[in-house]
């Protein structure tokens, strides 16, 4: 047996720190992008670990998983890998905001991870904590470890999620780490702090770990997935793992009593937790505190995985006391006699304030230097991968000295996602939500392929066999839509029996089959017997029939988002330079001077997003970048 020895290189092209959804997803795109890439983490076996619970997806992150599928990036080819229940949301309402959420097994899922990560040609990994970032000639050479070592790179990227002097907080008990059971990261705060960086605190929590056999499943409400699941990725063909229900129950107003009882010693409402928590994702106690009048709220019984003994009981993260914890479960039904395997807790960790990042997330003060993932002030895992798919692509196009990977708003949920932490940037933990982005009608799951494959392709990211795929897919729904115009359905006798048959409205003179798809509540597939290759395509591939059938009955919501769009594209395409100063721009009050010097739009279009900058602000800019363009001193196009 040949043994190949892959020693360290004698410098990285980029060294990654933190091997969770963000690190991982980063180190792939960037060792296949051909970059010699080190994967620095503190604990080997947690490589892909699911810290808070196992699903992957939901609304709008099922967006972001399609849209990093469809760049060519792992995370929903490992989630097809692992899943056990998988769910379209939404199904009642549009296209733009349905999608996909996975319930995960754990292990599966982490070694689905591994098996990438240790396979992965150019990447290298390595069990150690970063304490300090080395610098030369003013921009960032390496990193140096909690034992010693120091390992040399063209650029680092921090993904360090909850790690960076984390604190985990049960009741009144808190004590350092980066999630249970791991440390936290001691010394790496004190260092961006010295490279300037300003660093905030934020809190995040997560439930009880309940063994699975002491909780009665009979006395809560099943929740099957669908049959057949449809996986994430646009190459999946199917789901490799056995299907699985989740259950659901309800606290009530025993549970909220229990729960009262427990606020004097909750490090929530005795001041000791400072970090802000997430608005959307809040504890159990906080919601009994903050809607006192609400009698129940759900909980999913989430498995852990195939194998596991544990269930998730997703609705309730807690800090409060062990004790508390288990009186509040055994009044809920199906939990009574439930066996707390792991307590829930809050953590508190260090993040990075996201407007001190360049849109392409590399530190504007610091050359060399890029954030992504919980570091950047997110939460959730898919927030997360999104951004460190977004890094990686940005580190490669920088070290090749090529133009920025720089998606606009209209393209990805990802581009709304980073936008709005570099322009705006948060003070709580930053979720998305579909709501964030304006033009979602466009940023539909099913169409993730279309708006970013081809960029993925360019980038170096998506091989043969997915662009074959996606040239396949993209000629049958162009061949669908000219068939769709071009095919008349005349209300001969014959052609109105069909149509009775299928349920849909007669015209009265011949019409195209594209007019006939808009009716209500007609699908494309419906229309076979008027356009038999409708069957053809059915058979090869139905997900272009489904995306044809959509174009084609939102054909006049989606020009007019598009319209819009492009409307927007004179100020997303307008460059500020980097060097602007903004104190002495006629116009400009000194609050908006002030946001806008802090900030550093990279456009005018980021900086009219930025909160207080009025739109007679923005107008100003304009006329004053009209005057540096005379001058020759600026305001370029993208």
């Amino acid at each position: 047996m040949v043994v190949s020895l892959r020693a360290f290189p004698p410098r990285f092209d980029v060294i990654v720190v933190g091997a969770g959804h963000a690190g991982c997803e980063a180190a792939m795109a960037a060792a296949r992008l051909g970059l010699d890439t080190l994967l620095l983490t503190s604990n080997l076996d947690r490589i892909g670990h699911l810290s808070c619970n196992p699903a992957i997806g939901g609304l709008a992150k099922g967006h972001m998983v399609k849209e990093i599928d469809a760049l060519g990036g792992m995370m929903g080819h490992w989630a097809d890998a692992a899943g056990i229940q998988f769910r379209i949301l939404n199904t009642s309402k549009g296209p733009a905001v349905r999608a996909t959420r996975a319930q995960i097994d754990r292990e599966a899922y982490m070694r689905a991870v591994k098996r990438s990560i240790f396979q992965q040609d150019r990447l290298w990994t390595v069990q150690d904590m970063a304490e300090g970032l080395l610098m030369e000639a003013g921009r960032i050479a390496g990193v140096r470890t909690a034992y010693g070592q120091t390992f040399a790179s063209r650029a680092v990227l921090l993904t360090t999620g909850t790690f960076l002097q984390g604190t985990i907080h049960v009741g009144l008990t808190n004590f350092p780490g980066g999630r249970l059971g791991d440390a936290p990261a001691a010394g790496l705060s004190a260092c961006l702090r010295g490279l300037g960086l300003e660093l905030g605190r934020l809190k995040t929590g997560t439930t009880p770990r309940l063994l699975k056999d002491s909780c009665d499943f009979s006395k809560m409400e099943p929740q099957p997935g669908d049959d057949p699941p449809q996986p994430f990725s646009f190459m999946s063909a199917g789901v490799p793992l056995p299907q699985v229900p989740c259950y659901m129950t309800w606290t009530n107003e025993a549970t909220h009593a229990a729960i009262r009882e427990g606020f004097d010693r909750s490090p929530m409402f005795t001041g000791v937790i400072q970090g802000r928590g997430a608005r959307y994702c809040p504890s159990i106690e906080d919601k009994v505190a903050r809607f006192p009048d609400k009698g129940r709220h759900q909980i999913f019984v989430e498995p852990e995985g195939l194998e596991s003994p544990e269930v998730y009981p997703n609705g309730i993260p807690t800090s409060l006391p062990l004790d508390v914890q288990q009186k509040l479960l055994a009044t809920v039904p199906g939990l009574e006699r439930a066996v707390i395997m792991r307590p829930g807790y809050a953590i508190e960790y260090d993040f990075v304030f996201p407007t001190q990042c360049r849109p392409t997330l590399e530190v504007k003060a610091v050359p060399g230097l890029w954030t992504a993932g919980q570091l950047n002030g997110t939460s959730g895992y898919e927030e997360a991968a999104a951004q460190g798919l977004w890094a990686a692509l940005n580190i490669a196009c920088s070290l090749a000295g090529r133009p920025a990977f720089l998606p606009g708003r209209d393209q990805a949920y990802m581009a709304v996602l980073v936008d709005d932490l570099t322009t705006q940037g948060t003070t709580e933990p930053y979720r998305m939500f579909t709501s964030r982005a304006e033009h979602r009608l466009l940023l539909r799951e099913a169409n993730a392929d279309a708006r970013l494959t081809p960029l993925g392709r360019d980038l170096g990211l998506v091989d043969d066999a997915r662009w074959a795929a996606f040239s396949k897919k993209s000629a049958m729904v162009q061949e669908l839509l000219e068939g769709l115009a071009g095919v008349q359905v005349r209300p001969d006798a014959a052609t109105r029996d069909v149509l009775r048959t299928m349920g849909a409205h007669v015209p009265a003179k011949a019409v195209s089959l594209a007019e006939l798809v808009r009716q209500p509540d007609l699908h494309l597939a419906d229309c076979a017997p008027l356009w038999p290759h409708i069957a053809d395509c059915l058979r090869q591939q139905p997900d272009a029939v489904q995306e044809a059938e959509t174009i084609c009955k939102y054909e006049g919501y989606l020009k007019r988002q598009a319209q819009l769009a492009a409307q927007s594209k004179g100020m997303e395409h307008t460059v500020l330079p980097a060097d602007l100063v903004y104190h002495g721009i006629p116009g400009l009050s000194r609050e908006v001077t002030e946001k806008l010097a802090a900030a550093r739009p990279h456009t005018l279009g980021q900086a009219a997003r930025i909160s207080g900058v009025t739109p007679a602000a923005i107008a100003c800019l304009e006329v004053h970048l009209k005057k540096l363009e005379r001058a020759g001193g600026g305001g370029e196009n993208l």
